[in-house]
């Protein structure tokens, strides 16, 4: 998909109905993601919600491979996660946020994970969720994902990061300016 130039956030019909069809195309191809919901359903809220289909689109034109992983019944809120098999691949070699960015003396990346998450209208992933993205398969074995980060930890410097080796699921810490080229961020969208 092509990042929509439009100011308002919003894609065209043509961009809304192309997207359309390659969500529609992966929930069908992945039903074990969301066996108890309905695409029906699903694109009426999404159609209802053009913001929200511009953000999927971000989500989509990022390599992220947004798909639909369960419904909140609290909130009566679809969960887009993405889940593209690595770290999105247009997402990585990013610091964690912008005073992890701005900290670095040299060599500082082009932008940072809470910043882009924002400006694409997603949240990183909490470590919660990428657990639970876990159970759905097997994400991150060769990258890295940058999750969201309790303030105590980013007022000390550190952000968090998770990955999947060794049949395992692992959260470590980093120092908020690092960055590297396998390491990008994931993200949630409510809809």
């Amino acid at each position: 998909m092509k990042n929509s130039t439009s100011s308002t956030k919003e894609l065209s019909a043509e961009e809304q109905e192309g997207l359309l069809t390659i969500l529609e195309k992966r929930f069908e191809k992945n039903r074990k993601r969301h066996e108890n919901l309905e695409w029906s359903k699903i694109e009426t809220k999404l159609k209802s919600n053009p913001e929200k289909l511009w953000s999927l689109n971000e989500m989509e034109r990022t390599g992220g491979e947004p798909d639909i992983t369960g419904y909140d019944e609290k909130t009566s809120e679809y969960l887009f996660y993405d889940c593209s098999a690595e770290s999105p691949k247009d997402r990585r070699s990013i610091c964690y946020d912008f005073e992890g960015q701005e900290s670095r003396k040299e060599h500082k990346p082009e932008n940072n994970a809470v910043d882009m998450a924002l400006s694409m209208g997603i949240e990183l992933l909490t470590e919660e969720q990428y657990q639970e993205l876990q159970q759905l398969g097997n994400f991150d074995a060769k990258t890295s994902s940058w999750i969201q980060t309790p303030a105590e930890i980013r007022k000390l410097g550190g952000a968090l990061f998770a990955d999947f080796r060794y049949d395992h699921v692992f959260v470590y810490h980093n120092g908020a300016q690092s960055y590297y080229a396998a390491r990008g961020f994931r993200g949630v969208l409510k809809v």
